[in-house]
């Protein structure tokens, strides 16, 4: 997926995934679906054809020998509010997509936790939300409303994820912020992706991409991780295919998503 990326993202390091990139096994119905659902977020395509719709920091592709279906992902997307949320699910409900839990408060996730569940057509977990985390960092630094705020991947065994993702913790703005046997929480200032082992099917085919400010955090990045014994999926470089001076370098996790460290090498 990370091949496919067309968009630089400006202005998101310290903040946000760079890209989250999932393939789906019908493009045309889940491009329909996330548009309707982000355009009520307040977000529209970044980018769109045949092989590559992105929203800001989301991208979807189809299929093919390099880039199978994506499944059993959850992913949260920032709202501005609870009525944005409302919005969000009615939409999804009145054209007829999946339920995935109403909204309303989810308090074991924090005190004003408030969310609402959709399933995408490939039966991926989406959720708006809106809770404490809007109030935890400056307005300035907030992610904004449409953008990803959470993941949630299901792993074979989330303390081996956790080597591997503290391995290049330093390397891609992240600190551990939550570490229990069957649940791993690993943090940016402003959003958060956790690795967990329950009863479901585990989460295939993800590619996470993290900012860097430069080329030499990327090759870090990728020393790191090889020195650690973790599976090489495309040396430092510069990908001008994607645009001039974007940079970057690919491993595979434990559980074989491709992670990414890009440096755009644009102002």
């Amino acid at each position: 997926m990370g091949s496919r990326l067309r968009q630089a993202r400006n202005g998101s390091l310290g903040r946000v995934f760079d890209h989250v990139g999932i393939a789906v096994s019908d493009l045309a119905a889940s491009e329909r679906f996330y548009r309707i659902v982000l355009s009520v977020l307040g977000v529209e395509p970044s980018h769109a054809d045949a092989e590559l719709v992105e929203w800001h920091d989301w991208a979807i592709g189809p299929t093919d020998r390099e880039h199978p279906v994506t499944r059993g992902l959850h992913v949260g997307f920032r709202a501005r509010d609870r009525a944005q949320v409302d919005a969000f699910w009615q939409a999804g409900i009145d054209t007829g997509y999946r339920d995935d839990g109403a909204p309303g408060p989810r308090t074991h996730y924090g005190p004003t936790y408030y969310g609402g569940f959709l399933l995408d057509p490939d039966g991926n977990s989406v959720e708006a939300v809106y809770g404490d985390r809007q109030d935890a960092v400056p307005a300035q630094d907030a992610v904004p409303a449409g953008r990803i705020d959470h993941l949630w991947i299901r792993v074979r065994e989330p303390q081996v994820s956790r080597r591997f993702y503290t391995t290049i913790a330093p390397h891609a703005g992240l600190r551990l912020t939550h570490d229990e046997p069957e649940r791993v929480q690993l943090s940016g200032p402003d959003y958060s992706f956790s690795l967990v082992r329950d009863e479901r099917p585990l989460t295939e085919h993800v590619h996470l991409a993290f900012p860097a400010r430069e080329d030499a955090t990327v090759r870090a990045f990728h020393a790191a991780a090889l020195a650690a014994g973790y599976e090489d999926h495309g040396a430092p470089g510069e990908r001008a295919v994607y645009h001039p001076g974007y940079y970057g370098a690919f491993v595979l996790d434990p559980d074989g998503h491709n992670v990414e460290v890009v440096n755009h090498n644009q102002a």
